[in-house]
């Protein structure tokens, strides 16, 4: 026994005592998870958040086409607003601003559509009455379709096809053509409705916006999105400015050079050239192609006159209409529209510069000026 009367067991009792907390420490890690909660609750948390998650991306993927269509829509509708704000500044009311817009833009499309119609409809009756020729011409064995048929026998095997189910692939074929008309019709009316309920109620679209944003910052929130509204408008005037000047240039070089329905493509180069960047390419090559009816030299003219045009544009036309509608760099531009091209195609290639310019302005205004002030 010790001289205070211990017999020499007591660090013994503390390791015993002490090893009761320990193992209830140890015991709690095996039934606790992170922060305290089980590992069941931890593990049922990570699944329903993931199967939430599969199912967002699964939703967005199946509704891909219908936000396409309502992005193309809002852009419409922010390209139009400089208009409906001229006409309001006129003392009109903004329901009366958005109805002059729309029959604008309707006699626009009837215009469109009176000249691109009558020579459809003359090329297709040209084709249907060509067609009887073409037949007798098959059984000709002294003309050049008679001595193709002789070689390839493209009547027998067009037979062979018909017997052996090309009736139903015809069939489908026909079907598939009708549902993409009226998958065609139904966009063009979707984006059409939204377009003008977007023009009608921007304002309180803004206003609703706005209310996610701080009181303290709604202020500065505002004038950066009119800005960027401001711009985008700038730059749809400025890009529908080109393309009319492409188009003048396309009617006049057809007329001269006598290449046919030249207000029918003068018309479809400035759609095309609302595009950017490719626009302007595939319509000179349309344009080239139907130059090749009149003769291969004025085809051959026609291609290297819209390489000519291509340059004046892109070094000339395009940097003067747009130095006061948007600042942005191309090398910017062009990975914009690409970017955009490849995620929505035509339609994200010609958002791409918009969103480009509202992304520079954001950066400028919350990200640059930190920056710079640090």
């Amino acid at each position: 026994m010790g001289p205070d009367g211990d017999d020499g067991h007591e660090p013994e009792r503390s390791a015993s005592a002490g090893a009761g907390p320990t193992g209830e420490r140890v015991r709690g890690v095996s039934k606790k998870g992170v922060g305290g909660r089980s590992w069941f609750v931890v593990g049922f948390s990570l699944g329903l958040g993931a199967t939430l998650a599969w199912l967002t991306v699964r939703t967005v993927l199946e509704v891909g086409s219908l936000l396409t269509l309502l992005l193309l829509a809002v852009f419409l509708a922010l390209a139009l607003e400089p208009v409906v704000v001229w006409l309001t500044r006129c003392r009109m009311s903004r329901g009366w601003a958005v109805a002059v817009v729309l029959v604008l833009l309707l006699a626009l499309f009837a215009g469109f559509l009176a000249l691109v119609v009558p020579p459809a409809a003359d090329e297709i009756n040209a084709l249907v009455k060509a067609v009887p020729g073409w037949l007798r011409d098959l059984h000709d064995h002294n003309s050049t379709l008679g001595r193709f048929e002789d070689r390839y026998h493209l009547v027998d095997k067009v037979k062979r096809q018909f017997s052996s189910g090309g009736a139903a692939g015809l069939a489908g074929g026909l079907l598939g053509a009708g549902k993409f008309v009226i998958g065609a019709v139904t966009s063009a009316a979707i984006v059409i409705v939204v377009t003008v309920y977007v023009m009608a109620f921007l304002p309180g679209l803004k206003r609703f916006c706005l209310r996610f944003v701080a009181a303290r910052k709604r202020p500065h929130a505002q004038e950066v999105t009119d800005e960027i509204l401001n711009r985008v408008g700038r730059y749809m005037l400025g890009n529908v400015a080109t393309s009319v000047i492409a188009g003048a240039a396309t009617f006049v070089w057809c007329a001269v050079t006598g290449v046919p329905y030249p207000a029918a493509l003068g018309v479809f180069i400035a759609l095309m050239d609302l595009v950017p960047i490719v626009g302007t390419t595939i319509g000179g090559i349309v344009v080239s192609l139907v130059a090749l009816s009149v003769s291969l030299p004025v085809a051959l003219a026609t291609a290297g006159f819209y390489v000519g045009f291509r340059l004046a544009e892109d070094y000339l036309i395009v940097p003067r209409v747009m130095r006061f509608a948007v600042d942005v760099h191309p090398l910017v531009t062009v990975v914009g529209v690409l970017i955009g091209g490849a995620l929505l195609g035509v339609i994200g290639a010609l958002v791409a510069i918009p969103a480009a310019v509202a992304i520079g302005i954001v950066l400028d205004e919350h990200v640059f000026s930190r920056t710079d002030a640090s």
